[in-house]
């Protein structure tokens, strides 16, 4: 066991039992998942994981689903996770699978979505021999997951896995990685099972919430209340919205959050901007800022002659709840501070389709915010193209939103895939760029096979059109005829249609804003999944 912060529990139930039959360690961790609360896992395992696959196929209460690619997996449980709330289970295959769906995990773990990595790790006697497959799991895990635990026994899996659940649902611990020896899997449990102790989740700071209902006060326009968390409700967008009318100060979320609930049923939120100049110029009036689930806002990247910080040289910065924590009862407890009263938000005309011109920004939020069905669920990946549609669906059907906040591309068709199971009742709207798309087309596959209600929109800029934005402003020169090659998505052109249809996913490809509207009725309206090749003008 590697986890420093493991504390040992009183036993609760003796299970130990000998012979054939007996319950091995694969069973002792799937059993703790499932009594824990997780009852979904996507996999994509190996010959190191076959007792954890007949372990899973035992367990009541555990629904598995094959993924083609790792990274597909990752995503997937972290779509599933930020829309139940509850952890789920990816199933890795050593150190290699663990490498393909890294990406995804970084994403995860940047978004605090609860999540238990299970791979795979060869039987211990056999480490010495330096096998093929041989990685360091344990150092490439810890760099994308909070806690990284391995078993050295049988009888301490469901105990050290009771007690990465218990960190999960506390949110001090998000991403965590069980590193599970071969041998470790397939011995049985011969010992009693004991449960950890629970530990009390961190109280509410009532002094900071006095220090920044008076900084607000103070600082008037010049004051920030800037938002960050795994999930902001419509009621955390009303108590800031209330607090900014009470105080004056701006109201802004982080560039990028989990997830979202928005429409015209909630006060619209606006964003920092991600691109460094416009974000510079929105904060630079900023005196006092008051991060609630936020950090200090940076730039993306570095650049020539910008810095780092956003927020003005000198800026006061108060902190009332922990980054990417839950944040209605701070926000609540700021505005009872403040003397602040939720309204209504103010009823916004319903949207309008984006006529009947070519597909741009501005035509893309609107078909996609007239034709957005209430309930549903959007994953974010547009980059380059999505401002505008962000903006056109605060006036659209209620929904959620969710957004990339690893930046790692390649997200959205995976989390979609984890949305759409956790929420069967519920259209899925993933927009993704056509570069983006590519990382991840295995996607499609399982959507197919799980019949799942998801509409992808690919728009097709044929290139990796953030790079050549991206170029010249961090002072590599314009783009010309030797570096475009690098950017550009063309000889061949890929045939989005076609790769969705040979994954089982019908679709359409479509050049007209009148026509996109069209077929994103249709997709939202038709079961199982659809893909739409949107040609951008």
């Amino acid at each position: 066991m590697t986890d420093p912060d493991r504390h040992d529990g009183k036993p609760t139930s003796a299970t130990s039992q000998t012979g054939p039959n007996a319950p091995n360690g694969a069973d002792a961790l799937i059993g703790a998942l499932v009594e824990g609360g997780v009852d979904t896992c996507f996999a994509n395992p190996g010959t190191t994981e076959m007792h954890l696959v007949a372990a899973l196929g035992r367990a009541p209460g555990m629904t598995t689903h094959l993924c083609l690619f790792e990274g597909v997996a990752t995503g997937a449980a972290d779509g599933y996770a930020r829309m139940t709330g509850r952890p789920a289970m990816v199933l890795l295959h050593l150190g290699p699978g663990l490498a393909n769906g890294m990406a995804n995990l970084h994403n995860a773990k940047k978004a605090a979505t609860p999540l238990v990595c299970v791979v795979g790790e060869h039987a211990t006697h056999h480490l010495a021999y330096d096998a093929p497959l041989a990685a360091d799991i344990e150092g490439m895990a810890r760099t994308v997951s909070d806690v990284v635990i391995t078993p050295d026994t049988p009888d301490h899996v469901a105990r050290d896995t009771a007690d990465l659940l218990g960190r999960l649902t506390r949110g001090d611990t998000r991403v965590g990685t069980v590193v599970m020896p071969n041998d470790v899997a397939w011995s049985p449990v011969s010992a009693e099972i004991t449960r950890p102790d629970p530990r009390p989740a961190p109280a509410q700071d009532a002094p900071a919430i006095r220090a920044a209902a008076d900084t607000l006060r103070a600082a008037g326009n010049k004051g920030l209340l800037l938002l960050g968390a795994p999930r902001l409700t419509r009621r955390a967008a009303a108590l800031a919205s209330a607090i900014g009318a009470a105080t004056g100060c701006a109201v802004r979320t982080e560039a990028a959050v989990a997830r979202m609930e928005r429409g015209r049923d909630t006060h619209p939120l606006t964003r920092v901007p991600f691109h460094v100049d416009l974000a510079l110029e929105a904060l630079k009036d900023v005196a006092q800022a008051v991060l609630v689930g936020a950090r200090e806002p940076v730039a993306f990247f570095a650049y020539p002659d910008r810095p780092s910080r956003l927020l003005p040289e000198g800026c006061g910065v108060t902190a009332i709840a922990p980054p990417l924590s839950d944040i209605e009862a701070p926000l609540a407890a700021l505005a009872e501070a403040l003397g602040a009263a939720t309204t209504a938000p103010v009823t916004a005309p319903d949207a309008s389709p984006g006529g009947d011109g070519p597909i741009t920004p501005d035509t893309l939020g609107a078909s996609v915010a007239a034709t957005l069905p209430e309930g549903a669920i959007v994953v974010d990946e547009s980059i380059t193209n999505g401002a505008p549609m962000f903006t056109a669906c605060a006036a659209a059907a209620p929904h959620d939103w969710l957004n990339n906040r690893g930046g790692s591309i390649g997200y959205s068709m995976p989390v979609s895939v984890g949305a759409a199971t956790a929420c069967p009742d519920r259209r899925v709207l993933c927009v993704t760029g056509d570069g983006s798309a590519a990382y991840t087309p295995q996607a499609l596959w399982t959507m197919a096979r799980g019949r799942l209600d998801v509409t992808v929109v690919i728009l097709a800029n044929r290139a990796y059109r953030i790079l050549a934005n991206e170029m010249s402003k961090i002072g590599a020169g314009r783009p010309d005829g030797t570096t475009m090659p690098m950017m550009e998505l063309t000889d061949p052109t890929p045939d989005w249609v076609k790769i969705a249809e040979g994954h089982g996913v019908p679709g359409v490809r479509v050049d007209t804003a009148a026509d996109l509207t069209q077929a994103l009725a249709r997709a939202h309206a038709t079961p199982g999944p659809t893909l739409i090749e949107a040609v951008l003008a």
